[in-house]
């Protein structure tokens, strides 16, 4: 995963494509990094209903001490996540899914830093997984 990513799509376009309800203050941002607000889309347990909500990207799970472990919480494996103890109760039962329509990655070539951005060109939509805490409002991706 990355370490950045963009959703600069309106909330109404959100609203509509994913059936949600459209309560939240959101403005198309185009550099999402970790321990900002991001939008996710979390189903309602109790009946089929689809919520656009804001969550703090970076977990802090419910056994920590201190909580600038979410700094290092900001992005799970797919290999690992059921098994790694900061991440296993929330994949388990506490899923969500962050709408995207870009993200960027990058690292050090020689002395320079070197990025890329990739975006969507034939769908509307990324579907990043997500997985929380019950209660807060922070995410792992």
């Amino acid at each position: 995963m990355c370490g950045r990513y963009r959703l600069s799509r309106r909330k109404q376009l959100i609203a509509e494509y994913f059936e949600t309800d459209n309560e939240v203050n959101w403005e198309p941002r185009y550099n999402i990094a970790p321990s900002q607000p991001v939008g996710i889309i979390r189903q309602d347990p109790s009946r089929p209903e689809r919520h656009f909500s804001l969550a703090r990207w970076g977990l802090i799970p419910s056994w920590a001490t201190d909580a600038t472990i979410g700094f290092k919480t900001i992005n799970a494996r797919a290999e690992t996540a059921a098994s790694k103890p900061a991440f296993r109760d929330a994949f388990v039962s506490r899923r969500c899914l962050l709408p995207a329509d870009g993200f960027s990655s990058g690292g050090e070539v020689g002395k320079k830093n070197s990025h890329s951005t990739s975006g969507c060109t034939t769908i509307p939509f990324l579907h990043l997984p997500g997985y929380g805490i019950d209660g807060e409002t922070r995410l792992a991706l």
